[in-house]
């Protein structure tokens, strides 16, 4: 069980690092579930861990994640390809979780080494990174060039900024930025 643990793991990592697709990874709910669950245990521990994190920021960038997961899924669907909708999903989820880890891990470690601008610049950077990725994701779903898969989302990326510019005043009750809560994936 652990081996296939990591070997889905590692097999995450060469998504995020654009080396492997959604393909790579089984066709079932499990690994959906799993991905699923990995995803929340990286953004409890940044609730718990950043300051200025709150429920609110919680939901709300799940509830963005969630529309994001949508259009992709029906962009999907429109393409052709349902079969290819749940690898897909369980890409960008625990894509998206391998990333928040990598945050998580960057923001506890680097300021041992570098001041906080350059922290954050990185932090940013590493989060901006989910975009290819979702982008690489999508177009081996749909069988599209990667311009193709980067268009789509970096659409998807514009919509969920104009929902939390839209949401975050009237879900907030406290100030939470806007990295925390679109580092979410999708």
């Amino acid at each position: 069980m652990i081996t296939g643990v990591l070997s889905l793991i590692r097999t995450l990592m060469q998504i995020v690092l654009l080396q492997k697709g959604p393909e790579a990874l089984p066709r079932a709910p499990v690994i959906l579930l799993f991905c699923v669950a990995l995803w929340m245990v990286s953004n409890a521990i940044a609730l718990f861990s950043v300051d200025g994190s709150s429920a609110g920021s919680f939901m709300l960038g799940t509830l963005i994640g969630a529309v994001g997961l949508i259009i992709y899924a029906l962009l999907i669907n429109a393409a052709g390809k349902a079969e290819r909708i749940m690898q897909s999903l369980s890409a960008i989820i625990g894509c998206g979780a391998i990333i928040s880890f990598t945050v998580l891990l960057f923001e506890a470690l680097l300021p041992l080494l570098i001041d906080e601008q350059q922290v954050n610049s990185l932090l940013t950077l590493v989060l901006l990174w989910s975009v290819p990725v979702e982008g690489h994701i999508i177009a081996r779903a749909i069988d599209r060039f990667w311009y193709v898969g980067l268009v789509a989302a970096s659409t998807v990326f514009i919509v969920q900024l104009f929902l939390l510019a839209s949401l975050s005043p009237a879900i907030e009750t406290d100030s939470t930025s806007a990295e925390e809560v679109v580092a979410q994936p999708a």
